[in-house]
């Protein structure tokens, strides 16, 4: 709760409210009621929190999954082509690439 500001606050309200409960004389309808939707408010943000830390995590699976091996067509020394992986690819090389293809490329 603390890595959000505004969620911890309401907690901390939510405490406070659920002390008042029982120590309060007065009014303690209303402050149940602010209780009950209090910690119904942080419950509900970690739900919600929780439901997209998951979807992001399957999304980047189903990226990590979908990521293909690119070829690229490298120069050799004598002037012929090769077909290389992407990942073969070091700074200085040379290679062709016709419109519409991908750019072969190292990840760093």
């Amino acid at each position: 709760m603390i890595r959000n500001p505004v969620m911890f606050v309401t907690m901390i309200g939510a405490i406070i409210t659920t002390y008042e409960i029982f120590v309060s004389h007065e009014l303690r309808t209303f402050v149940i009621q602010i209780a009950i939707w209090l910690w119904f408010t942080v419950l509900f943000a970690n739900f919600a929190e929780a439901m997209a830390e998951g979807r992001g995590k399957s999304q980047a699976d189903a990226l990590r999954k979908s990521r293909t091996q690119l070829f690229g067509l490298k120069y050799k020394n004598d002037g012929t082509l090769q077909q290389v992986a992407a990942e073969e690819l070091r700074q200085g090389d040379i290679v062709l690439v016709v419109a519409g293809e991908v750019i072969p490329a190292m990840e760093k």
